[in-house]
């Protein structure tokens, strides 16, 4: 037994999920309407209520859910929600050098960003250690959503996500995702559209 929670109107309403009802072959749509619900209102971290009323501020459609177990990887959330990796918004955070501004890059979770390509279109970068993350965007690692940080951050999106109608992005904690398209994705975020991932193989 999974255990979802969804934010809305102010309040956790706690959603309880047997795993084979999250299983890949049923839609998210199709799972989310076999959710049982029950008002909970257990308070949720900062982080969390912050994406949550950034959200509804800006009009978006899905409430985000909280995860019974913390999904710090595309893959673990992957996992949890019945989606491919690939549909994971996965967030990474770089330095820029010139002035310590944090650089964010929301890619699918099976790309692996390409810090030359970044770079190009920033500015030299630099490591971003777990410190820095939480104090440029009020999010620990494992939870960083692409809106609603405590600070200024330069967003970029990567153009894989865009094979996808539907993706999956965190919600400010390891617990918290939310549902959205590319298209929710900038309008969200009003972010640049960019190749910035390692160019794949051929198989």
């Amino acid at each position: 037994m999974a255990v979802l929670c969804a934010w809305i109107g102010g309040v956790s309403t706690r959603l309880s999920v047997t795993v084979e009802n999250l299983s890949a072959s049923a839609s998210v749509s199709d799972r989310m309407s076999r959710i049982d619900s029950m008002v909970d209102t257990d308070p949720m971290p900062e982080g969390f209520r912050r994406v949550s009323q950034a959200l509804s501020a800006l009009g978006h459609e899905h409430v985000p859910l909280w995860l019974e177990a913390a999904a710090r990887t595309a893959q673990e959330a992957a996992t949890v929600l019945g989606v491919s990796v690939a549909q994971i918004a996965k967030s990474v955070i770089f330095r820029r050098q010139s002035d310590d501004m944090a650089v964010l890059v929301v890619t699918s979770g099976d790309r692996r960003v390409d810090e030359k390509k970044v770079a190009a279109l920033t500015g030299a970068l630099g490591r971003a250690d777990a410190h820095f993350v939480k104090s440029r965007t009020g999010f620990s690692i494992g939870g960083v959503a692409p809106l609603a940080h405590s600070g200024p951050v330069l967003t970029l999106i990567d153009r894989e996500l865009f094979r996808f109608e539907q993706i999956w992005a965190a919600a400010g904690h390891p617990n918290g995702v939310f549902r959205l398209s590319p298209a929710d994705l900038l309008r969200l975020t009003g972010a640049p559209v960019h190749d910035v991932v390692q160019t794949q193989e051929p198989s």
